[in-house]
């Protein structure tokens, strides 16, 4: 392509809309941040992509995003979010898109060990309380997993 046809070429672009929700500070209100538009050629290695509608979410999903924005994401809430995810692998809470109890022990042992990892890889970088939190979840899990496994 030579340099006259990239004249000649349109230039396109996308819009990106970021309906994530963030919290005002001292307000207490969520306000969604601007929209942008994104120049297709601003990024090396970008391509520009024609806009395609969302899917349609599940009906009252929306409404529930909107009543109840996601928590601060923490190092405690991501620890917590692991060990829930490794406790429904265990069949101890009920799995959402199932709406029952299942069991699946080399998910939970990869969650577990996940977990393992987090701690020697922040050894010396958590403030007591999340290195306390994070002990105690995964002597915790380990605990039920081998009760789990040796009954069956």
């Amino acid at each position: 392509m030579s340099a006259r046809d990239e004249e000649e070429e349109p230039k396109r672009s996308f819009k990106v809309e970021d309906r994530r929700r963030f919290a005002d500070t001292g307000a207490g209100d969520s306000t969604a941040r601007d929209s942008s538009s994104f120049d297709a050629g601003d990024a090396p290695g970008t391509t520009p992509r024609e806009e395609q509608p969302a899917p349609q979410a599940a009906e009252g999903a929306e409404d529930l995003a909107a009543e109840a924005p996601f928590a601060e994401m923490t190092f405690s809430t991501f620890i917590m979010g692991i060990t829930t995810q490794a406790l429904m692998h265990l069949g101890e809470i009920v799995d959402p898109t199932q709406q029952q109890l299942s069991r699946d022990l080399a998910a939970a042992k990869q969650m577990i060990d996940l977990l393992g990892i987090l701690r020697d890889k922040t050894k010396g970088n958590l403030d007591p309380g999340e290195e306390r939190l994070l002990g105690e979840m995964l002597y915790d899990l380990r605990m039920r997993y081998v009760e789990v496994s040796r009954n069956g």
